[in-house]
């Protein structure tokens, strides 16, 4: 039960779409109450997804932010996230945007609580924010998991636990995944499973890891059955395929800016990006996170068209 044959094409589990299929399913909630309790640290007892939904196959559907947003059965708020490609950053910037990014999606959270009726701010539910990210955004950390909370600046003393970002590096398993399965920890066991799953080279070993745990076995068998529906493997490449015509539009917006070695070249080379993704259903919003241009300038150049 889950195994995934050696010779067949899985879709990855590392992809956005995929890990809300597995995670978000009602069969796959014993699954996620798994790897929940992995990154908590404490055995949840159940966990309800409230973001079920999956927006429709088309263009606009790829700008979704498909996370998975649960509350687990004692009111702690998890929020999880499968960063699969690269935000848009400065150069240089160390990852500002996507740090920025998780520390507003976790506020936004834990402010989200209702509040009728609550007299004490210290009953509030915990609230996590997880991302599970494909590149390295910690160079200088060893370990593929970091945690954050709020602490002193000086003293490291603990000022709340109430809120916590963590982030899994899935690029950092080189270690891990040579380890003996029985010495993996339960979240060790998940990362390698969400990053080597699609991997034909690595479907032996992630294949022990599957059959180490029930959740994983459940996993594995919702990512076959997924990988084997022509629907969702249209929509994979499509989503694949609008990535990389962006990305590429982008590095030839930047390509001509700095052959007219003017910053006025780089923004007439943005603005046409912009016409282009207007001609799609992507909202206002998430043309300017991907163009750097503002919703201003954008909606102007929406009535000029």
């Amino acid at each position: 039960m889950g195994l995934l044959p050696i010779d067949i094409d899985i879709l990855p589990p590392s992809d956005d779409r995929i890990f809300k299929l597995i995670l978000a399913s009602p069969e796959g909630n014993p699954a996620l109450i798994d790897l929940v309790s992995s990154l908590i640290n404490r055995r949840v007892a159940d966990a309800v997804v409230r973001n079920n939904e999956l927006p429709p196959g088309d263009t606009g559907e790829k700008a979704e932010r498909l996370d998975v947003n649960c509350r687990t059965d004692d009111g702690t708020q998890v929020d999880l996230e499968m960063q699969a490609s690269r935000i848009q950053e400065d150069s240089g910037g160390g990852h500002k945007n996507l740090k920025g990014k998780s520390v507003y999606y976790l506020c936004d959270l834990h402010s989200s609580q209702p509040s009728k009726g609550l007299r004490r701010y210290d009953r509030l539910a915990q609230t996590y924010q997880v991302t599970f990210c494909s590149y390295t955004v910690f160079p200088n950390l060893p370990d593929y998991l970091n945690t954050f909370s709020m602490r002193h600046d000086t003293t490291g003393e603990l000022l709340s636990d109430a809120i916590r970002v963590i982030y899994v590096e899935l690029s950092k398993l080189g270690g891990i995944l040579k380890k003996p399965i029985e010495e993996m920890s339960d979240l060790e066991k998940w990362a390698v499973f969400f990053q080597y799953a699609s991997i034909p080279a690595h479907r032996e070993t992630v294949n022990k890891v599957i059959q180490s745990k029930e959740a994983l076995k459940m996993a594995g068998s919702l990512l076959m059955s997924v990988s084997k529906d022509e629907e969702e493997r249209a929509k994979f490449r499509s989503r694949r395929m609008y990535q990389s015509d962006l990305e590429s539009n982008l590095a030839t917006a930047e390509d001509r800016g700095e052959k007219r070695g003017i910053k006025k070249g780089r923004q007439e080379g943005l603005f046409e990006v912009a016409g282009n993704l207007l001609k799609t259903s992507l909202p206002l919003d998430e043309i300017a996170k991907v163009t750097g241009l503002t919703i201003e300038e954008i909606d102007k150049l929406r009535h000029k068209g």
